[in-house]
């Protein structure tokens, strides 16, 4: 794995998913049950037939939500940019 990770936004959500599902010593309980009161589930009951359809719709919900964030990050660094330059 490179050391300037350049494509950090691809997995952005994955990480998201990782650390609100992760179980906290202290707590002994994850983040999203600490604030919703239940489990954290990905959309899909993996037991079901579908599962693997219920997967791709959710990647590709995914996707979707990474691509809009990658657009307002770019808009926004060009704001931060043209704020930089002005000074």
């Amino acid at each position: 794995m490179e050391y300037r990770q350049k494509n950090w936004l691809k997995w952005l959500v994955t990480v998201e998913f990782i650390v609100n599902n992760k179980v906290h010593t202290a707590t002994k309980i994850s983040p999203f049950i600490a604030s919703y009161r239940r489990e954290l589930r990905m959309g899909a009951d993996i037991r079901r037939k579908g599962k693997v359809k219920k997967v791709i719709e959710f990647v590709e919900r995914r996707k979707k939500v990474q691509e809009k964030a990658g657009v307002v990050l770019k808009e926004v660094q060009k704001n931060m940019k043209k704020g930089d330059n002005k000074k």
